[in-house]
């Protein structure tokens, strides 16, 4: 078993490097099946989901390599090359151990004609349901059954119609664009996400010679074409991690430029920490955040983008923690958010659960203790609340962590934290 020492006490300085977005990077990977030939994808975390979303690929019919690119903060380039007759089954093994692989079933369903995906794993954060999936793929045409854990689809070609979504969801709104861009005839995608890592996504499909208006928008066109083809494609910044960094930097009352972090992607974000106390300011290459006080307590509700990220609420009620007076975080995007914050209490925060919001109120220092981490960024909130404890802080699970942040460890010892991995018995 791998844990995270944190040792508390020290002030998060210097710069940090933000490779591109996981939750972009996945779903690009996946685009690749929709045409044969090499796409290359670069700023490519080099994180545990990454691996295994590879894997999946591979066991589709693809070759894959990954290179890692000296000096980018852990991130490098991923090379697919697709077979003309890519294989239409992902195993359950390597699906259950992550939800973006749910992902593939559009560009399959869409290409081949059939697909039989494993239902997915992921992150228990609450449920997360693919109704809307499996309905706006059956709008498009294809027929859907569910059989020995797996999704079947069918559709000989998937034809363009008019879809709603009853909520704005990132993987719903993904998969049917990647549906709908080889459909016969115009889809057109209501209610649809608006997240960076949709604009990222459709951006790579226009490059492959796809026609999408309107990403970025709550009202997603895409008049489907006969085929695309294989490209380079450089994937967006990574909003959560450069917005980690920023909390982190408020919390320990430092000062850190995030080179590649897009303001404009964390708007709301960046306006709490302001509010917070934090001098936030852009930069050439990012932005820069300085604390020099104990932050002040700042209400956060999660929404979708442009909202606050629901996956930056763990490091929000860290860092309310540690601020003067009291913090209402409301979460409306996943129940099972507050899972980590029983062990956030271990540390010594005062957090009270009421349905899906969190009373905290701030205390001057949290207390180090055993803790282990329930997801991504749970895992990355207790690092965070590990570095403005006193004492050796032991975050346990940290194999939730590698799923989302590339060099986590080595780029917090950049800015000066004393973190380090180390091996326990099992």
């Amino acid at each position: 078993m791998e844990c995270f020492e944190v040792t508390g006490g020290v002030r998060l300085a210097g710069r940090v490097r933000v490779t591109g977005a996981k939750n972009s990077a996945l779903k690009l990977m996946a685009a690749a099946l929709l045409a044969p030939g090499r796409t290359a994808v670069d700023e490519v975390p080099d994180i545990l989901d990454v691996a295994i979303m590879s894997e999946v690929l591979r066991r589709l019919g693809c070759a894959v390599e990954y290179t890692r690119t000296p000096g980018s903060g852990g991130g490098g380039r991923v090379v697919i090359d697709v077979p003309d007759e890519p294989s239409t089954e992902t195993d359950y093994d390597l699906v259950r151990r992550m939800r973006a692989s749910i992902c593939v079933l559009g560009p399959l369903v869409a290409r081949c004609g059939s697909a039989r995906v494993a239902l997915p794993g992921g992150d228990a954060i609450g449920s997360r349901g693919l109704d809307m999936h499996i309905a706006g793929l059956e709008r498009l045409g294809a027929t859907i059954d569910s059989e020995h854990g797996f999704l079947v689809a069918t559709a000989p070609r998937l034809s363009g119609t008019a879809i709603w979504l009853d909520f704005p969801s990132v993987g719903a709104t993904e998969n049917l664009v990647m549906a709908a861009v080889l459909a016969k005839g115009t889809t057109v995608v209501d209610n649809a996400a608006r997240e960076p890592e949709i604009v990222d996504l459709c951006a790579m499909l226009t490059a492959m010679g796809a026609r999408i208006d309107g990403a970025g928008t709550s009202t997603i066109t895409v008049e489907g074409v006969d085929e695309l083809v294989p490209v380079t494609y450089t994937a967006v910044p990574d909003r959560i991690v450069a917005g980690t960094w920023a909390i982190g930097a408020v919390m320990t009352r430092g000062d850190v430029v995030v080179e590649r972090g897009v303001p404009g992607h964390l708007t709301v974000a960046l306006d709490k920490l302001a509010d917070a106390g934090a001098q936030v300011s852009v930069t050439p290459d990012g932005f820069r955040v300085v604390m020099d006080e104990r932050p002040r307590c700042v209400d956060v509700v999660t929404l979708p983008f442009p909202g606050f990220p629901t996956d930056l609420q763990p490091m929000a009620v860290a860092l309310a923690a540690v601020s003067t007076g009291t913090a209402l975080v409301t979460e409306n995007v996943f129940e099972g958010r507050f899972m980590f914050v029983n062990e956030l209490v271990r540390l010594g925060a005062s957090v009270r659960i009421d349905g899906h919001h969190a009373v905290v109120r701030g205390r001057e220092r949290l207390s180090s203790a055993p803790v282990v981490a329930t997801d991504i960024r749970a895992g990355a909130g207790l690092v965070l609340a590990g570095l403005v404890s006193d004492g050796v802080t032991e975050v346990q699970e940290v194999h939730h962590v590698d799923r989302g942040y590339p060099d986590f460890v080595e780029q917090l010892k950049g800015l000066g934290a004393q973190v380090e991995r180390v091996s326990r018995p099992g």
